[in-house]
């Protein structure tokens, strides 16, 4: 499961890491960013890439009530075709959700301990994740999108038994948002865990339990347990 993160840079990064021309909103830090959030995404159309605002938590374009968001934050990467929800989406609908680091909780003696999970060097990387558009009864049209999941790698494994997919650098990211290039075999072939040499984990503040809680005090790493 991945069900909080965090995105903290500034927008010129951002769009230089992704090879993105604009920036269509105003990018603050996130620092305790939970479902039903708008998140920053991106898509390729027509060979362009875009990046703007979905919400986290996906109501397929079927779907007759609009809460069923709530329980679909994460996507499985090993059902992925055989879900009615994702099986379209993952042919048609892919986008990148940028990210520099997520929380799981830990089980310890003294209950559940929160944990940052970050690249070692601390750089932007991309979680894979499908999106949809669903229309409201008055017509609005409300876009969302979830992240995909697989099994935990070393680093992950001793605190949650998911974690979410991250992409590995821009060549996978290129072909998970081609939407002209469904091969089946290659994009569930990138829906692995990460290199666990190049992350790290360490405890934060029990605070980001709560999403009101978005300030720099959550990513900052505890020498004792919260």
């Amino acid at each position: 499961m991945c069900g909080r993160f965090t995105i903290i840079t500034d927008p010129v990064k951002m769009m230089e890491r992704f090879i993105l021309d604009e920036m269509a909103f105003n990018l603050e830090p996130r620092y305790n960013v939970a479902p039903g959030h708008m998140i920053p995404a991106i898509i390729e159309d027509r060979g362009k890439r875009r990046i703007g605002q979905l919400k986290w938590g996906l109501v397929p374009s079927w779907a007759q009530d609009e809460k069923i968001g709530y329980k679909m934050i994460n996507a499985r990467a090993e059902t992925l075709t055989e879900k009615p929800a994702f099986r379209n989406l993952f042919a048609r609908k892919r986008c990148l959700i940028p990210a520099d680091g997520f929380y799981e909780w830990k089980i310890t003696d003294r209950g559940k301990q929160p944990m940052r999970i970050t690249m070692r060097n601390g750089e932007l990387f991309a979680f894979a994740g499908l999106f949809d558009t669903w229309t409201r009864p008055d017509g609005q049209k409300v876009h969302t999108c979830t992240i995909i999941t697989t099994q935990p790698n070393e680093v992950v494994k001793d605190i949650h038994d998911r974690m979410p997919v991250i992409l590995r650098g821009p060549e996978e990211e290129a072909i998970w948002l081609d939407r002209d290039n469904f091969d089946a075999d290659l994009l569930q072939s990138l829906l692995v865990s990460y290199d666990a040499d190049q992350m790290r984990a360490y405890p934060v503040s029990a605070m980001v339990g709560s999403p009101r809680n978005d300030s720099p005090e959550c990513i900052k790493e505890r020498t004792e347990p919260a």
